[in-house]
């Protein structure tokens, strides 16, 4: 394969496939919830480690949004 096909094949792609629509709005403190293009909810917050880290002890216990990436990832 020469050097010229290899660029070709890395290069961006001529138009956007894809483009994810989503509203995140601020529920209190550091709770969020978002909402995705097909109705689908996520709130999203901190707990464990976290909490403790940042004196945020009265907040509930949620997944970081942090969480849902990696479980989108792997999952």
């Amino acid at each position: 394969m020469s050097g010229e096909e290899s660029n070709q094949e890395n290069a961006p792609p001529d138009e956007t496939v894809y483009v994810s629509r989503s509203t995140v709005r601020k529920v209190r403190g550091v709770t969020r919830r978002a909402v995705l293009e097909d109705g689908t909810e996520a709130v999203f917050g901190v707990h464990g480690p976290i909490k403790a880290q940042y004196g945020l002890d009265e907040e509930p216990d949620l997944p970081l949004p942090v969480d849902y990436v990696v479980a989108a990832a792997v999952g």
